[in-house]
């Protein structure tokens, strides 16, 4: 099965596009309490949870012990929901193939975002996992995005053209892994008609809940690709007395209705 097919079918099974972010803060009583939330964070969520993303910079930031939790969680994650690995790396790509053997073959996680600014050859290292994926950064939520991710170039595309290029080479080339892109609530309006248009280029959306993205932007984006949307602060640390169940519940059913179409399974 294919990282997109078994995507595909956990969205179809759910009726969620619900990707459920695990950014555990290292300042909260350190990797203890960290377990505690997390587990109880997975639990209560799964029913909801198109897939879960944990964030690499969260379990760093609390040392060896942080990248122990890291691992203990992969390794109990609910069988059914896929796991992307925020990881971002960028490197030449002999450094890159042993990320790719250590977060795929090591970790066994389904997918990985990767920056993909050193050029095709330091994508090319994952690309030939079957039933994997990775997310390539495109037009991240952040403001700097148009510093250099939307800038023109002479021929009048935009840079992040250059980056779904890579992806587009890669599905010409009929490699193994699927190929996907990250691209920010807080962009997608004015991006989203630029993207290929084909099923093995989801999106990973954040931006949604803390970052101010608006469900609205989505309107363009292709019905057959199955795209996941990010909440990590709005589920994990809202504030306010709802239970992480409740939460996701409650971003799960937004999304649904202003995204209603689900993606059927192979």
């Amino acid at each position: 099965m294919t990282y997109v097919s078994r995507l595909q079918a956990r969205i179809a099974e759910t009726g969620s596009r619900l990707c459920v972010g695990l950014d555990p803060r290292p300042g909260d009583g350190g990797c203890r309490v960290a377990e505690e939330l997390l587990r109880s964070v997975i639990e209560q969520t799964a029913p909801y949870a198109a897939a879960f993303k944990p964030n690499m910079a969260y379990f760093e930031a609390m040392g060896i012990e942080g990248i122990r939790l890291l691992e203990n969680l992969l390794g109990k994650m609910p069988s059914e929901i896929p796991v992307i690995l925020d990881a971002k790396r960028s490197d030449i790509g002999e450094t890159q193939k042993y990320y790719a053997q250590g977060y795929f073959g090591g970790w066994n996680v389904d997918a990985v975002t990767l920056n993909p600014f050193l050029g095709y050859d330091s994508i090319e290292p994952f690309l030939d996992w079957p039933g994997k994926g990775i997310y390539l950064l495109a037009v991240t939520s952040n403001p700097g995005s148009a510093d250099f991710q939307q800038q023109r170039l002479a021929d009048g595309r935009s840079v992040f053209e250059l980056v779904t290029a890579l992806g587009e080479r890669a599905c010409d080339e009929q490699r193994a892994t699927d190929v996907g892109y990250v691209v920010g609530l807080t962009q997608a309006a004015s991006v989203l008609a630029k993207m290929p248009d084909h099923a093995r280029c989801g999106l990973l959306i954040p931006g949604l809940g803390a970052q101010g993205g608006d469900l609205a932007a989505l309107s363009g984006c292709r019905a057959q690709a199955p795209d996941v949307i990010n909440v990590s602060r709005g589920i994990l640390y809202a504030g306010d007395e709802k239970s992480f169940a409740q939460r996701a519940e409650h971003w799960a059913s937004t999304i649904a209705a202003a995204y209603p179409k689900i993606v059927p399974a192979d």
